[in-house]
């Protein structure tokens, strides 16, 4: 049975509804964060060296990171709507928002996030302190790049249902994290209306509400961000 080692508020969560989209047997091994740290708990190390989650295990197999997982369960357990091979017209692009929801999406996402943990997290004395370094680093950096990534997306977003058009595939179980926490904690919906729609798109399927269902405590980037029914 595939186990699915699960931390609270991650990116574990979309790997959850894929299972559920592709409705086969797993189990959850669940992991809440140190409330003083916000990290993943040391039993996560037992599972995979990095300590991170999502990991999943199945026949005898252990796999991290997110898109290798996606792949593997779409491709192992799903059918051919979910996947992209070689030689497929949209293998590319396929291939591309796999890559890009982790290597272009989430970086500066992660940078304003640490940042902010700067801001509420340093000492009373040096805060005034820190929250200036942090403003500058997003003023330079984190907003405008995250801006720009959005941008990007709601262009892309503008004349399609999903992200490789009218199907949906394991490339929009991937960016589905990364845009639920963009519209979360870092830009407005309203300014991002097609990501908007796009989000409380897929926040409405039964798999992904199903997925809401099956872990402990409530998920920081769910419907209610964007007032999902």
């Amino acid at each position: 049975m595939i186990v699915l080692h699960h931390l609270q508020d991650s990116r574990s969560q979309r790997v959850l509804w894929l299972l559920e989209e592709l409705g086969v047997d797993y189990e959850i091994h669940y992991y809440q964060r140190d409330p003083g740290t916000n990290l993943a708990p040391p039993e996560l190390r037992e599972v995979h060296p990095l300590g991170k989650s999502p990991v999943i295990t199945d026949n005898g197999r252990t796999l991290a990171e997110s898109g290798t997982i996606i792949d593997y369960l779409a491709r192992s357990y799903g059918n051919d709507p979910w996947t992209r091979d070689p030689g497929d017209a949209d293998y590319w692009d396929y291939d591309y928002w796999m890559h890009y929801a982790e290597g272009s999406l989430m970086p500066p996402l992660l940078v304003q996030l640490i940042f902010s943990k700067v801001r509420s997290s340093a000492p009373f004395f040096v805060r005034p302190i820190a929250a200036g370094i942090a403003d500058q680093v997003d003023k330079a950096f984190t907003s405008g790049q995250i801006r720009t990534h959005c941008r990007f997306v709601e262009a892309h977003l503008a004349d399609r249902k999903w992200f490789l058009g009218n199907a949906i595939s394991a490339a929009d179980i991937q960016m589905s994290f990364p845009l639920e926490a963009a519209l979360g904690r870092a830009v407005p919906a309203e300014d991002y209306p097609h990501i908007a729609d796009y989000v409380r798109r897929f926040q409405r399927r039964p798999a992904y509400r199903r997925a809401l269902d099956a872990v402990e405590d409530h998920y920081a980037y769910g419907p209610d961000h964007l007032g999902g029914d």
